[in-house]
């Protein structure tokens, strides 16, 4: 149960960190979000203070404006009422109050037309009433010869009432003016704090960001850097990384910590290997020593019967280390990818019944059958590789059997494929020796203590028959034997002189598929 969990805590890790993709992705979403808010923020502002000063401009074109109303009405009044006292200053300008009065009438209708709010337009319209009743008044007056007080007096009233309009028009505009002053000041103000508080946030964001990739981006990666530099340089095959920081970082440790023990394991693997291919060669070595010492000088007449004897041994022992020495030069050709083919059209059956001939002489402790059909089957292959494959087959049955067992070799075939089983009755194996059957330097415990060798003839195996297209299946159950099954493309013609394959043709009644005991 705890190594279940602690297998599955860096997953869990790892899918609570976060990227660095995600990382950035939402720096980069924070950093576009307060460039839209602050360019939405002052895009607000500058409209706020352009109407703010155009407000302030108006107000201040009107309060001119009814100025010079105010000047033009007192002078319109001064040049009708006294027109032969002097003034310290001509501000008609030499006008006549007939110009004057049209001056008017314009500045009447600039005012109608910079009015911006509804209380100042109705107060224009009233200095616009008051302004007609003073002219009204004045040339009534002016009609009647000046004659009468009380028509004075009603122009005094209309010009004071004229005045005070325009008065309250300037009232009305410096106000405007002034609200528009104290709105401009409050957005500037509340400008400077939204744009020093975006300012604080960028740089708060700015040193998160820092912080952030300090202690879980740049420390992971120079622990994974140290580890690397340790593991390469400094030998340390022990040196893994710390699996943390963002997911991207934790994917290169994590890769990084199985190369290493991969690395480590393929070390130890190949350390076991010389190992074993050490002790492999010399027990041969040992047993060759041995036998040419018995024709040293000094030592007593060797016998016919010992000479034969011990020439069988050193033929078993060269034919074993040739054995070796050849599956070593195969598992370099094809790790190197230079493994070459010759194939030909061949009958499973010949190649089946030499390799069985060759095991028969050579092994009398076991009983080795052949079982083949009556028709030909025919493989496109490389012979002498595919009698490799099946002599280690059949050598490993025999080996890993116990002795006086039945070892049987069959040849069986249909339309579209040929194959070959050899079976045993010997250890058998477990499934999960079975994973780690075809592992170049790999064997099973029962295999190691049953018998010696270096774990490469079923690897190679296995490729040479993947070479040709086809593979190799297992069955086994511990103690109750093995089958392995090579599977090949069947071809239905073969050269000159080898009968056509058929699928359909079946032995008469009381005949079986041969067998070689």
């Amino acid at each position: 149960m705890l190594e279940h969990d602690e297998g599955r805590r860096p997953a869990d890790r790892t899918g609570r960190a976060m990227s660095l993709r995600a990382f950035f992705s939402t720096v980069v979403g924070v950093l576009v979000l307060l460039t839209a808010v602050s360019a939405t923020l002052l895009a607000v502002l500058t409209s706020t203070l352009e109407r703010m000063a155009s407000t302030v401009s108006e107000s201040v074109d009107g309060v001119r404006q009814a100025e010079e109303l105010e000047v033009d009405l007192l002078v319109h009044s001064r040049l009708i009422s006294a027109p032969d006292t002097p003034m310290v200053a001509d501000p008609s300008r030499g006008r006549t109050p007939a110009e004057i009065e049209v001056d008017l009438h314009r500045q009447l209708g600039e005012l109608h037309t910079t009015a911006s709010t509804e209380e100042e337009r109705q107060v224009v319209a009233v200095v616009e009433r008051d302004v007609a009743d003073y002219l009204g008044a004045q040339r009534r007056l002016s009609e009647e010869a000046r004659t009468a007080l009380p028509h004075d007096a009603r122009v005094v009233r209309t010009l004071d009432a004229a005045l005070r309009s325009l008065e309250h028009l300037i009232e009305i505009n410096v106000d405007q003016a002034q609200q528009a002053r104290v709105l401009a000041a409050h957005w500037s103000e509340t400008a400077n704090m939204l744009g020093l508080a975006l300012g604080l946030l960028l740089l708060a964001t700015l040193g998160l960001v820092v912080f952030w990739l300090r202690r879980f981006a740049l420390r992971p990666v120079a622990a994974l850097q140290h580890a690397m530099r340790a593991f390469g340089t400094g030998g340390d095959k022990g040196s893994r990384a710390p699996e943390e920081g963002p997911s991207e970082i934790r994917d290169m440790a994590h890769t990084f910590n199985e190369m290493a023990e991969s690395l480590a394991h393929q070390q130890e693997q190949q350390l076991a290997f010389l190992a074993g291919v050490a002790h492999d060669l010399r027990n041969p070595l040992s047993a060759l020593k041995l036998s040419t010492s018995l024709t040293a000088p000094g030592r007593a007449e060797v016998t016919p019967e010992r000479m034969q004897r011990t020439l069988a041994l050193v033929r078993r022992q060269v034919a074993r280390l040739d054995r070796m020495v050849g599956d070593l030069l195969d598992a370099t050709r094809i790790e190197a990818g230079k493994l070459e083919l010759q194939p030909e059209v061949r009958d499973t059956r010949e190649l089946a019944r030499s390799v069985v001939e060759l095991y028969q002489s050579s092994d009398p402790g076991h009983t080795l059958e052949l079982v083949v059909p009556e028709s030909a089957v025919l493989v496109r292959a490389d012979p002498a590789r595919l009698e490799q494959v099946l002599t280690n087959l059949v050598s490993n049955a025999l080996k890993y059997s116990p002795v006086g067992s039945r070892v049987e070799v069959a040849v069986l075939g249909d339309a579209d494929h040929a194959v070959v089983a050899v079976s045993d009755q010997g250890i058998g194996m477990s499934p999960d020796e079975l994973k780690g059957l075809f592992v170049p330097f790999q064997r099973a415990g029962n295999a190691k203590q049953r018998a010696p060798g270096v774990g490469l003839g079923l690897s190679v195996s296995r490729r040479i028959i993947e070479a040709h297209g086809g593979r190799i299946e297992v069955e086994s159950q511990p103690g109750q034997g093995s089958v392995f099954r090579v599977h090949l493309a069947r071809v239905s013609v073969g050269p000159p002189g080898l009968p056509a394959a058929s699928d359909e043709e079946e032995p008469a009644p009381g005949e079986g598929p041969g067998a070689v005991h």
